[in-house]
Parts: structure tokens; sequence; C-alpha cells
């Protein structure tokens, strides 16, 4: 795609060309922009809709509660009330959110109901944002914070359904399945979440894997099994000190109709649920392998067995879209975005995809940090002749090739870039010479 020339847009745009586009206000969103203020870079922040915090607000059932824990969670600048439990709800956290929006008086800076239809660059190393009502501003730099829990992604199989069908994020409490026979694809946080509700109120509930998964207790101990993976230890070790726990506390998967896990624990995003366990060794929750066709509202599963269901709900979860972005700008791989420590564009100036990483246990420890260094790099690409994601390149800094994060690994990768800051000016200086 060839680059916009700003110079002759000038006229019909709104110069915003010293600030920061921020879109997004979600719990990424509100962090980089806390970070930006700290730091006072100016930035206009865009918000799709009306409130604060993104997937918690306007993506998640009204049951729902975090599978992390509090501690690991919130943000280290700004703790959680004490009065709330380990595992707040879905209330508890808007409400917080809303808090450190107005602790840190974030809100004049957002625009509200403003949708970024558009992002592309100047041939001046400037950014033309596009709103959806129309106007156009020219900025410094864009930061994507837009989410990871939107963009629906929907199975395939033969046949045709002629049930009630919906999406996991279509969810939203207990009333859409009393006294239905329901049938939950998938096995994730949402997934067990949703079969478990089912198991309470609906006339079956039913839960299709296509292949297995590890499910995790919410607690061991009584402490949450997030802070219990808050350690020094190394992956390789927290698996084998789990596996030990799983065989105590929850047995073989076998013994609860569920498949044996395909994949090593951590190499998939685990499932965190105690009550999806309890259901299933109760006789309330019926577990299948996956689809394999529709006949009107009969289901048939691989393993040949068929039941009649009048509600499906697929927790298949989401693509990683950036749709106000070219492809060619960043590609996005899958769940990858493929972009230099974690968040700095490839090729451009002052673009940074943030938040589309998924971390195994709560945001707040890593995005602090995180996005007190965007900030930084923001200013030191001021300082630089060439764009930050080239120079990382020189210094062999490898492109993301995985969503999911291990928290104290970020961390590290945090603390290392820091390491290496006061390298880049000089790479920019002398690595480009021809």
């Amino acid at each position: 795609m060839s680059a916009f020339n700003s110079s002759t847009a000038l006229a019909s745009s709104t110069s915003t060309q010293k600030k920061l586009c921020l879109i997004g206000a979600g719990p990424v969103g509100i962090s980089a922009a806390r970070a930006l203020k700290a730091k006072g870079i100016a930035y206009d922040q865009f918000e799709a809709t009306d409130k604060v915090g993104g997937n918690w607000r306007h993506g998640v059932y009204r049951s729902a509660h975090i599978i992390s824990s509090k501690r690991t969670t919130e943000y280290p600048d700004f703790p959680m009330p004490s009065d709330y439990p380990d595992f707040p709800s879905a209330d508890q956290m808007l409400s917080y959110l809303e808090q450190y929006v107005d602790h840190y008086e974030l809100k004049k800076n957002i625009l509200f109901n403003t949708k970024v239809e558009k992002v592309q660059p100047t041939d001046d190393s400037l950014w033309q944002v596009q709103l959806e009502n129309g106007e156009t501003r020219l900025y410094e730099g864009v930061i994507a914070c837009n989410g990871h829990h939107w963009d629906r992604r929907w199975p395939a199989y033969e046949g045709k359904y002629t049930g009630e069908f919906i999406h996991s994020k279509d969810y939203r409490d207990p009333s859409q399945l009393k006294g239905k026979r329901v049938l939950v694809i998938g096995g994730g946080n949402s997934a067990c979440d949703i079969v478990a509700e089912s198991a309470r109120v609906a006339a079956e509930a039913h839960l299709s894997l296509r292949r297995g998964y590890w499910f995790l207790p919410k607690t061991f101990y009584g402490i949450p099994t997030a802070e219990m993976l808050d350690t020094w230890m190394p992956v390789w070790m927290q698996r084998i000190y789990l596996a030990f726990l799983l065989k105590v506390a929850v047995g073989d998967y076998g013994d609860y109709g569920l498949p044996k896990p395909d994949h090593k624990l951590f190499e998939h995003h685990p499932t965190i649920n105690t009550e999806v366990l309890h259901y299933l060794k109760h006789g309330k929750i019926q577990p299948h392998p996956d689809v394999k066709r529709f006949d009107g509202n009969t289901v048939e599963f691989v393993d040949g067995k068929k039941t009649d269901i009048d509600l499906i709900v697929c927790a298949t979860g989401y693509h990683v879209t950036l749709p106000f972005l070219d492809p060619t700008i960043v590609e996005v791989d899958g769940s990858v975005v493929r972009v230099r420590w974690g968040v700095v564009a490839p090729r451009h100036k002052q673009l940074y995809i943030y938040g589309w990483a998924q971390a195994r246990y709560g945001f707040g420890p890593l995005l602090t940090p995180a996005s007190d260094l965007i900030a930084d790099l923001i200013i030191l690409q001021r300082s630089l002749s060439n764009p930050l994601g080239r120079i990382l390149e020189k210094m062999k800094q490898p492109l993301a090739d995985d969503h999911l994060l291990n928290p104290m690994d970020a961390l590290k990768q945090v603390r290392s870039a820091r390491r290496v800051m006061w390298l880049i000016p000089f790479i920019d200086k002398y690595a480009f010479r021809k």
C-alpha cells in the first residue's frame, strides 16, 4: 500500500501531529494512557463504545468472575480494594477499572462512541486516522489496543442445524439456558463456565471437545492457582509440580469422561475451572468428542452418538484482528501479530500493537511495566532516523511467534529491553550506512 500524502490532506484533516492516537479504552488501553500521561506525551484516546472497560463491559456474561486472582490481576501501582474476594466478579472488575481511570484522571482524553475506521502511514512518517464520522486526523503515532475478544471464531460442520446457535460472546445470563437441551462446543474457560451454568438450570447440559484440554482447579491448598504459577520456577518445573498436584486433587481425566490432553501443559492456555469437574462427576454434564454433523436439531458426534439439542453455544474463541490497518503494514499470522518486543511494528515509525497476546494469568503486573516501556520507546523513536522495528531487526530481536505469554518471562523481556535501549541510538546511527 502506498503511503498517504499528508500535505494534500491538511485542509480536510485535523492536525494533531504532536500527539499519539490511542485506540481502545479497555484494561490495556487505560494502562497505556496512564503511562503516556505520566511521561508528558500528548494523546487522544478513542473508544468505540460509551464507557471504559472493554471486554469486561461488553464481552462477558453477568455471572463471570476472573480466573486469575485479585493479586495477579491488579495493576501494581493501583491495588484492588481490600474487600474484594480472591476472584472478583465482572461488576467488581468494571468498578475497579473505572476507579483506575478516575484516579489517574484519564477520562478527559477519551473520545467515547468514536470508532477508528482506518489508520494509514503518510509519506512524511505521520499517521492518518480516519474516524467513523468521516473526520480525519494526523498523528505522530498510533498505539492499537483494540483487544482480542470480539471477532468471533465460528466452527463449521456438515449439515444444517435448525435450533438456536450462538457464540459464547452472545451469552449473558442463565435465562438463555433454562429448560433447554444445551450443547457447549469448546473447552476453554468460557465454555466451562457456561456448561456449568447449564448443569444448574438447563434440561440437559452437553460439552463437546475436539481435543484434550488441561483442566485446573481454581485453587490448591486454598490458594488461587494463578498465584502458584506466579513464581521463580521455570515452566518445565511448573509442569512437574502441577502434574503432581493434579494427580492427587483431580486424578485421571478419563475418569471424568474427558480425553487426555494432546499437548504439554502451557503449550495452550489451560482451563481453570473447578465446577465442570464437579458436575461431570455428578452426571449433570455429558461429555462428547467433536461434532461430526448436524441434521435439524440433532447433533451427531464423531463417535457416532446422536442427541437432540435446543441451543448450541460456540465457545470457540476469537480471531486476532486489526480491522483499521492494511494487512501489509503489520502481518497477523493466525493468533500472532508479527511485531518485535511484543509491540513494535517491524517497518514503520511510532506504530505499536499492544494487548493482542494472551497472558497465562492476570494482566496488571505485566501491563504497568510494559506500558511504561512503550512510552519510553515513543520518546526514544523521536530521536531516531530509522523505524525502531528496523533497528531491532538489526539487533537480531525476533518477531513474535506465539500469542500465549508467560507473565514472568514477559516481565524478564521488559527488563531485558530496558537494558539494551542505550544501544539503539548507536545502531540507528551506524548500522544503516551503505
